[in-house]
């Protein structure tokens, strides 16, 4: 059987402006984000992924969604090669990029402008996947009245608004507080349960990679290649018993926790930085000057 997403000996470059500290003035060196790194997942499946930081995970969620090309080896959707962004394929952030001047109807229809639909059937289908998210009765909310976990509901009913086969989340929990990224959690596991939608979760908790996947990825330090899959085997998760608490979720947690933490160190013996978009570090832009 096809695989629904299949990375092959991918590779990922960039070309990493110098510092103007840095001696040698010869051009950009070569950062490698990703190194051959291949890796299967299964139509369905929720697959969480876990790394150091500066381990290449969002650079592979870009590859996953068609922002970026690899530099070698293929990224293949249904056995066809990712080529750019496409309506198979929903990317949700970690910041909800609501616009404040919409409603929460507004907001989740606004990718089904071009759809043909009528203004009455795409206000029916934004109330459907409120209704999904658990906002049924706020399609008339501004952003500014909902809370922050509210306002991540919307951005994922957003994303199923157009019916994409994959989900691909970059951390969007991360900015909550931690009961209400709980709850989301079991939120999202009975969204995937309804809609059978595969999903691939960046996340830097390894309490919530081991909760909500059924696999979870660990890479290694940069550059980052697929160190170990760990199969996560635990009662079912529908928020109504304490599983964290289960010795098949210790279990699994202290695995992806062993495996993590030689990377996590070697990682920060290496000093790894984020690398921005014009290609230099976070640490050589110019500060802003104080108006004396």
């Amino acid at each position: 059987m096809t695989p629904k997403i299949s990375l092959r000996n991918v590779t990922k470059e960039f070309a990493v402006r110098q510092g103007k500290t840095t001696k040698k003035q010869a051009g950009p060196s070569v950062l490698t984000a990703l190194d051959d790194l291949s890796l299967d997942v299964a139509a369905g499946e929720f697959l969480t992924l876990v790394g150091p930081s500066g381990s290449g995970k969002t650079t592979l969620l870009d590859l996953l969604a068609g922002l970026s090309r690899p530099t070698s080896g293929s990224v293949l959707v249904d056995g066809k090669e990712v080529t750019g962004p496409g309506p198979d394929r929903a990317v949700v952030f970690q910041q909800y990029a609501l616009f404040p001047w919409r409603t929460a109807s507004a907001n989740v229809s606004i990718g089904l402008e071009n759809s043909g639909l009528s203004r009455k059937e795409r206000a029916a289908k934004a109330s459907e996947f409120l209704d999904l998210v658990g906002l049924a009765g706020f399609e008339d909310r501004f952003p500014h009245e909902l809370s922050g976990g509210m306002k991540q509901r919307v951005a994922i009913a957003r994303s199923l608004a157009y019916e994409p086969d994959i989900l691909l989340m970059d951390e969007p929990f991360a900015a909550l507080d931690a009961q209400t990224r709980e709850q989301l959690q079991d939120e999202l596991l009975r969204i995937w349960k309804a809609t059978g939608k595969t999903i691939v979760f960046i996340t830097h908790g390894i309490d919530e990679a081991v909760y909500l996947g059924q696999r979870v990825a660990v890479l290694s330090a940069r550059p980052g290649r697929l160190k170990e899959f760990v199969d996560i085997n635990i009662p079912d998760r529908d928020g109504g018993d304490d599983v964290r608490s289960h010795p098949a979720f210790v279990e699994h947690r202290h695995q992806v926790w062993s495996l993590l933490h030689d990377e996590v160190k070697l990682a920060q013996d290496s000093g790894h930085r984020k690398i921005l978009p014009d290609g230099s570090a976070p640490d050589e832009q110019p500060q802003e000057r104080s108006a004396a």
